[in-house]
C-alpha cells in the first residue's frame, strides 16, 4: 500500500430520507466528499443481511447483501414504487438513529411491491446474475423463504425434514415458495447491480473500498444449514462448540458470540475450496478486504456449546498460513487486512508476517497503565509501515470519549507522549488524529465519529451488549465544507493526500 489515508463510516451511517443509509445519492455524494478531502480508502462495515440484534457481523448469510442499503430513490426512478408509498412507509422519525424494528416491518413490504411490479423474471440482467451466482444464491432463496414461513424462527428450530434438508422437502418448499424465493433473489439482483455501480463511481474517482468480514457465520444462516460439514456440528446439526473469545479488555467473562466453528480437517481436505470461494466473491465486492478476528487463523476460542460465558472456553490451533498459501495460488495476491487485536501471541504475530498482510494499530491501546513500555505496540512510533493505523475502531469509544473514560495516570500517558498539557480535553482528538496520521504507517483509518470530535453517545458498538448498537446516523450538514478542508490539510500535511484530490 502507498501512503494514504481514508474514513471508517458504515453504509448504515450516511444521510438518508428513508430511515438508514443506502446505496442512494447520499453515497455517491460522500464519495465526491472523500475526494474533496484527500482521501484515498472508504471502509466500511460487512453488507450482509443481519438477524436479531442488527450486528453486522452477525449474518444470514456469507454471501448475500442486506435489503436495507437498496436505494427506494432508485426503484421509485424505475417506476416500480412510488414517491407516495415510500413516504408513507414508517421507516423511523429519529434523524440521528436508526429504529430497525421498524425497518423491518415496513421496509421489506415495499421491496416486495418493487418485485411484484418489476417483470424480473423478463429481465436478462437479472437471469445471468443468477446463473454466476447460483451456488450460493439458490441455498439462499430458499432458506430465507422458509425462514419466513416458519415465523423467523432459526433454522434449527424448523420441521425436521426441511432442517436437515431432506429431498422430498427441499422439492416441496421450492414448489410452495416459488415466488417468495424469486423475491429474495430479486432483492440480491437490486443490491449488488446498486453496490456495483457505487463501487465503479467510486473507483472512477480514486477511492478504493475497504470491505469488513467476519471470520465466521452465523449459526442461524444459510451457510451453516446448507453447508453443516464445514463446521463442527453433531449428527443432528447441532454446534459442538462455537465461537467467542476469552475474558479481556471488553468483557470480564469473555465474549460468546455462538458462532459455529469451522472443521478446519475438512476444508483442509477440500483445499479451502469454500474459504477460496469466500474470497474470490469478497474482491469482486471490495479493493480491500479486513478479515475480522485474524488470530483465529492462528489459534481459535473453543466454548463448549451451552455455556452461557466465555470462561469455560480453551484455545485450539486454526489452518494458519496453510490457508493463505492456498488462497495466494488460486487468486493471486490480493490485498487484506489483518485484523490482529487483543491478546496477541508470538505466533498471530508469526502469522501476520508470513501472510505479507498489514496487521491493525488503534491508538486507543497505546496508553494503557499496565503496559506503558516503548515496546507497547500500539505507540506510533513503534507503528510499521506495513500497518493500517486507526484511532480506533468501530468497537472503541470515540477517541475523545475514550479520553474522558481512561484514568488520571493514563491521561497523564497521552499528554506526556503528545508533549501537550495545554490544550482542552475536548479538543485532543485532533492531536490524537495527527499523531497517528504522522506515523509510519501506510495507511491511516479515521472513523468519522473521530474527525467531528464526538463523544461516547455516537458510539457505533460496545461489545456484549445488545439493543443500543449500530444506530449511530451522520446528519448531511455534518458534512462541511470546512471539515473537508480540515481534513484536507491534514491529510496532505502528512503525505497522504489522494493524488486525485483536489
Amino acid at each position: 500500500m502507498n501512503r494514504a489515508g481514508g474514513i471508517l463510516l458504515s453504509i448504515t451511517s450516511l444521510p438518508s430520507n428513508h430511515g438508514i443509509g443506502c446505496f442512494s445519492k447520499s453515497a455517491h455524494d460522500f464519495v465526491d466528499w472523500l475526494r474533496e478531502a484527500g482521501q484515498s480508502y472508504w471502509q466500511i462495515l460487512p453488507l450482509g443481511p443481519t438477524s436479531y440484534g442488527d450486528s453486522p457481523y452477525q449474518s444470514f448469510s456469507t454471501f448475500a447483501g442486506n435489503p436495507y442499503f437498496i436505494s427506494l430513490e432508485a426503484l421509485i426512478e424505475e417506476g416500480v414504487l412510488t414517491e407516495e408509498e415510500c413516504g408513507e412507509a414508517d421507516l423511523g422519525d429519529n434523524a440521528e438513529s436508526i429504529d430497525y424494528e421498524k425497518m423491518y416491518r415496513n421496509r421489506y413490504p415495499l421491496l416486495r411491491k418493487a418485485y411484484e411490479r418489476s417483470n424480473i423474471s423478463q429481465n436478462q440482467d437479472y437471469q445471468r446474475f443468477l446463473e454466476e451466482n447460483r451456488w450460493w444464491l439458490d441455498d439462499y432463496g430458499l432458506f430465507m423463504a422458509v425462514k419466513d414461513r416458519f415465523g423467523g424462527k432459526p433454522w434449527t428450530e424448523w420441521a425436521e425434514d426441511i432442517r436437515l434438508r431432506y429431498g422430498y422437502a427441499m422439492d416441496y418448499y421450492r414448489r410452495e415458495l416459488y415466488f417468495d424465493i424469486e423475491f429474495q433473489q430479486y432483492m440480491q439482483f437490486v443490491f449488488y447491480r446498486q453496490w456495483m455501480a457505487l463501487k465503479a463511481y467510486a473507483n472512477e474517482r480514486g477511492i478504493r473500498l475497504i470491505g469488513d468480514i467476519p471470520i465466521y457465520v452465523a449459526m442461524d444462516s444459510a451457510d451453516a444449514w446448507a453447508h453443516p460439514e464445514l463446521f463442527q456440528l453433531d449428527g443432528d446439526n447441532v454446534p459442538v462448540a462455537v465461537a467467542g473469545c476469552p475474558p479481556d479488555g471488553f468483557s470480564a467473562t469473555g465474549q460468546l458470540w455462538g458462532n459455529p466453528l469451522y472443521r478446519w480437517d475438512y476444508h483442509r481436505q477440500t483445499g479451502y475450496e469454500w474459504w477460496i470461494s469466500r474470497l474470490a466473491y469478497c474482491f469482486r465486492l471490495y479493493d480491500v478486504v479486513r478479515i475480522d478476528h485474524f488470530r483465529g487463523f492462528d489459534e481459535y476460542y473453543s466454548i463448549p456449546y451451552g455455556d452461557q460465558t466465555a470462561m469455560n472456553g480453551h484455545w485450539e490451533k486454526g489452518p494458519g498460513i496453510d490457508l493463505f498459501r492456498h488462497v495466494e495460488r488460486a487468486l493471486g495476491w490480493k490485498q487484506v487486512i489483518a485484523e490482529d487485536l487483543g491478546y496477541v501471541t508470538d505466533s498471530v504475530r508469526q502469522l501476520v508476517k508470513e501472510s505479507g498482510f498489514p496487521g491493525m494499530k488503534v491508538l486507543e491501546f497505546a496508553f494503557d497503565s499496565r503496559d506503558s513500555g516503548c515496546a507497547n505496540d500500539y505507540l506510533p512510533h513503534n507503528y510499521p509501515e506495513n500497518s493500517v493505523a486507526y484511532t480506533g475502531t468501530h468497537d472503541n469509544e470515540t477517541i475523545a470519549g475514550w479520553f474522558t473514560s481512561i484514568t488520571k495516570e493514563e491521561r497523564k500517558l497521552a499528554r506526556d507522549y503528545l508533549c501537550d498539557h495545554y490544550t482542552p480535553s475536548h479538543r485532543l482528538y485532533k492531536s490524537f488524529i495527527s499523531l497517528i496520521m504522522a506515523s509510519r504507517a501506510s495507511l491511516c483509518i479515521i472513523p468519522m465519529q473521530d474527525y467531528l470530535g464526538y463523544d461516547n453517545s455516537c458510539r457505533m458498538n460496545q461489545p456484549s451488549t445488545v439493543g443500543k448498537n449500530w444506530k449511530w446516523r451522520l446528519q448531511k450538514e455534518e458534512l462541511s465544507v470546512e471539515l473537508q478542508k480540515e481534513i484536507y490539510e491534514m491529510t496532505r500535511r502528512y503525505g497522504r493526500l489522494n493524488a486525485g484530490g483536489q
